[in-house]
């Protein structure tokens, strides 16, 4: 039995394997054949609070993200500031002890279910201390910074963890929540087992065979951006085997999208958010986004849509985006 198949043998047997499907829609090259949609499930004994022998270890004592030291005394009232992290801690088979999330959780289900508070990016304490958490757990986007110091004021134990855009960067935030719950060994036995599938699904074809791809995130007519490399998703691409635009261009952050950029690119396929492409109306609304009909992506209509927190999430499904996105990819190279 290889290493992999005994680590997900022991999560399995643990409860902590979740077997998670990529909610997809891919619309490949007019020529191809339509790719069917790869449908998430998630199963019975995964939708409650897990029975395993490796109870937490508390209290759990660290310095997160940003230099602050942090005692977690009790993991019986979880508040994601995030839907990645909520995910992960759904993925560590606490999820029972999540009482509320942000609006970006999305995945799995019972996440999108529960009471909300707000949106990561814009949160107030008051909605968040109603619901008397007994640790909060964030990334650096989670804000603004007073609303978090408000909270460390009142008492709350605020934990932000790393969302670093490289192939490393989810692994290390799966540990970094699993840290702070204390159930470390859970949390490496997850990113462990995450690691190899990214480590199996990269590819490195030849540069000149590489498609380029251009990630945009679009919600109607009033946000057109090109995904910078500072996002999640600029990496995979590159393990994938294609080209960013946002490496090309030298883009950092979110950018406006311009018809003269994108025509001088050309690229070769599109990716974007499922939500997204559904605001402007699908296929036939994003074409009419400045530049895009004309490009190689647009006239051969290669456009990947992904469930958004797939897709932007860092989290514990990058393998499986990964693994499909290389396929897709070998599959455009193959055909140009």
């Amino acid at each position: 039995m290889t290493r992999t198949a005994e680590k997900t043998r022991y999560l399995r047997k643990k409860g902590l394997f979740r077997s998670c499907g990529i909610s997809i829609l891919l619309i490949l090259s007019a020529c191809g054949s339509a790719s069917r949609p790869i449908t998430p499930t998630t199963p019975e004994h995964e939708r409650s609070s897990l029975e395993i022998s490796d109870h937490p270890v508390l209290p759990a004592v660290l310095v997160d993200h940003l230099g602050n030291k942090v005692r977690v005394e009790s993991i019986e009232r979880i508040v994601p500031l995030d839907g990645s992290v909520a995910e992960i801690v759904f993925a560590l088979g606490l999820g029972a002890n999540i009482v509320a999330t942000d609006l970006s959780a999305t995945w799995p289900p019972e996440a999108a279910d529960l009471p909300q508070i707000g949106y990561q990016r814009a949160l107030s304490p008051e909605p968040i201390a109603a619901f008397s958490p007994t640790v909060l757990i964030g990334t650096d986007i989670a804000g603004p910074p007073q609303t978090l110091k408000d909270l460390r004021e009142l008492g709350y134990p605020v934990v932000i963890v790393p969302n670093e855009p490289h192939s490393g960067g989810p692994s290390k935030k799966i540990r970094a929540v699993a840290r702070a719950l204390g159930v470390e060994e859970r949390g490496d036995l997850l990113a462990s087992d995450l690691d190899e599938q990214i480590t199996a699904a990269t590819k490195n074809p030849i540069p000149e065979l590489r498609p380029l791809v251009a990630a945009i995130y679009v919600r109607g007519e009033g946000t057109q951006l090109v995904l910078g490399r500072n996002s999640s998703i600029n990496w995979v691409i590159r393990a994938a085997g294609g080209q960013s635009l946002a490496d090309i261009l030298e883009i950092d952050d979110y950018t406006p999208i311009t018809a003269e950029t994108l025509l001088v690119a050309n690229p070769d396929a599109i990716i974007i958010p499922a939500a997204g492409l559904e605001s402007v109306g699908g296929i036939p609304g994003l074409l009419e986004i400045g530049g895009l009909a004309e490009t190689t992506a647009g006239r051969n209509q290669s456009v990947y849509s992904y469930e958004d927190q797939l897709l932007l999430g860092n989290g514990p499904r990058t393998g499986l985006l990964l693994k499909s996105l290389t396929s897709e990819l070998e599959k455009l190279a193959e055909g140009s």
